[in-house]
């Protein structure tokens, strides 16, 4: 169990696209499993992706229970999903702020689906295949672009739109990204 270092914008590992997870079954992949769960928690994030801490293979994890980062989300359940495929179920787009732990202290606002199927595998090898909507699509599209080499502020359409958090969002006392 380990408290890994999360690779920030700038760096180019961030921008590569991972590899699919071949073997369910090696201990490296259930030792990344650990260390991004360990990652995550510690640092009040909603999701994290191998690349984020220089792993380059298709495994995301996210779930949100209270994060004092998004206060009014709604909880979303821990989820590993490894070789995920995400499939649009409309064109209905929502715009909603996004934070990230690579890149701290900044928000934007960025459109995404508003409602999803997800589908992908656990950290076993089991089949996972979900619908979901709101915070929880935005999650796994954030977490999913990250195995695409895609950070949010790519997906942002004004720029006037991102900045410092506590520039933008004074006196709310969010923690950093």
């Amino acid at each position: 169990m380990a408290i890994r270092d999360v690779l920030k914008m700038g760096d180019p590992r961030l921008l590569e696209p991972a590899r699919p997870v071949e073997d369910f079954a090696s201990h490296e992949l259930t030792q990344l499993i650990v260390d991004m769960h360990d990652t995550m928690r510690a640092l009040n994030g909603a999701g994290l992706a191998a690349p984020q801490i220089g792993v380059g293979l298709q495994v995301v994890i996210f779930e949100v229970v209270t994060n004092p980062r998004y206060p009014d989300a709604e909880n979303v359940p821990f989820t590993v999903l490894i070789n995920p495929l995400l499939t649009p179920l409309s064109d209905d787009l929502e715009e909603g702020w996004e934070g990230c732990l690579s890149v701290p202290g900044m928000r934007g606002l960025v459109p995404r689906h508003a409602s999803l199927r997800y589908q992908g595998f656990d950290q076993t090898g089991q089949p996972i295949d979900r619908t979901v909507s709101g915070f929880h699509a935005r999650v796994v599209q954030h977490e999913v672009d990250h195995l695409r080499g895609i950070l949010y502020p790519m997906r942002i359409r004004d720029l006037r739109d991102f900045g410092f958090t506590e520039t933008l969002f004074p006196g709310q006392n969010l923690q950093d990204d």
